[in-house]
């Protein structure tokens, strides 16, 4: 394809804009003390993948990972592309699903690319949704101790929150995540374009992210997405490109700041430490989206409980994250097996449950110090 377009670059500043609308690419570059890359959002990048990998790597060979479902979805453009720009591209496809992410389920993968004469200079490609890109990414950080790695995310979900920031990992029986390593990409390619073969229910996913976003850090962004949430469900591709710049823009500021989350990146998990559970209890027939909107929304009633915000400000975040058509209660699980769940969150430290709890919208704290007896309230009050 051709070269690519003259670009916009959005700030990465905590109070940055939704950026005016463009024909330009969205590019937010994140930088690190030791490493710095750029997330491209532009509608059609997929066929551009290519050129833009050439401009990063010299390597002959390319891999591209990718799972049951996206792969005849949206992987031939890629490749061809890929080979059109030079590279002999290395194909693996993934069983789809969370309760394939397993090291068991990585191991054939290993298998390709240690049979296929891969150099440590090979870039690998994660094709797919957050699982794609933690399962890829792990195998990146792990093969030839350390491989160049590209994210090329297809949900929204993975578009504003797993494919920025360099986390990997996969489940164990204990717990999500519990298995994986922190492996920056080298770039971030982001098409907005695919949403449109997204289903609905995996796009209201990505939106809960974007409400989290604006609840730690833009008071002005949680307005602007109650104003124009159902542009974001009709698959307005202009406005989306928009929202998924502006959330990058958020996460890659608070990545910069922590990037092994000591500190200021555990905002970033607001609602999942009551939404990891949830994910676990209900055996992932809960999606990830949908247990952080409902982690939210027991968040929020316990920042209400414990005097943080007022009841307007809880009912604010609870209507937006109905209106993403997501739910703020009707949990369908038993709370004693979800409060139990939570102790085996990662964040969990010395036996204290850890949470992020909003002060206002646009402003969250780490507060360790709640009682159980509210932790269980909070649960009992998104039934």
């Amino acid at each position: 394809m051709g070269p690519v377009h003259s670009r916009t670059l959005i700030p990465t500043a905590a109070t940055a804009t939704i950026p005016a609308m463009s024909d330009t690419d969205h590019v937010v570059r994140l930088s690190l003390p030791d490493h710095a890359y750029d997330i491209t959002v532009s509608p059609g990048l997929l066929s551009r993948t290519g050129p833009l990998l050439r401009n990063l790597s010299k390597s002959s060979k390319a891999i591209l990972i990718s799972d049951s479902t996206v792969t005849p979805l949206h992987a031939a453009p890629v490749r061809a592309s890929l080979e059109s720009a030079g590279f002999q591209v290395i194909q693996h496809t993934l069983p789809a699903g969370e309760d394939h992410k397993t090291l068991a389920d990585l191991l054939p993968a290993y298998d390709t690319l240690l049979s296929s004469r891969i150099e440590r200079s090979t870039p690998l490609l994660a094709l797919g949704g957050g699982v794609v890109g933690d399962m890829a990414g792990l195998l990146a950080a792990t093969t030839l101790r350390g491989l160049p790695f590209v994210q090329i995310p297809t949900t929204l979900l993975s578009m504003v929150d797993a494919s920025v920031g360099g986390k990997t990992g996969v489940n164990h029986a204990a717990g999500k995540n519990l298995i994986g390593a922190f492996h920056q990409p080298i770039a971030v390619f982001v098409d907005p374009a695919v949403l449109t073969t997204l289903p609905p229910r995996e796009l209201r996913s990505g939106l809960a992210e974007c409400i989290k976003h604006q609840i730690i850090r833009d008071a002005d962004g949680f307005a602007d997405l109650e104003r124009n949430i159902r542009r974001a469900l009709d698959l307005d591709i202009d406005y989306l490109s928009r929202l998924i710049a502006h959330n990058v823009a958020i996460k890659a500021r608070v990545v910069e700041s922590d990037p092994f989350e000591k500190a200021e990146r555990a905002h970033l998990n607001f609602g999942h430490t009551f939404g990891h559970a949830i994910e676990s209890v209900s055996n992932y027939s809960y999606s990830h989206g949908e247990s952080v909107a409902l982690g939210m929304a027991a968040a929020a009633h316990l920042a209400a409980s414990l005097r943080m915000i007022d009841g307007p400000t809880r009912d604010r975040i609870t209507a937006l994250i109905a209106a993403a058509g997501l739910p703020s209660n009707g949990l369908r699980l038993d709370p004693a097996a979800v409060f139990d769940a939570m102790f085996f969150d990662k964040k969990v430290k010395s036996g204290r449950l850890r949470f992020i709890l909003p002060t206002r919208i646009g402003q969250v704290v780490i507060r360790d110090d709640v009682s159980q007896d509210l932790v269980r309230e909070a649960i009992t009050s998104i039934r």
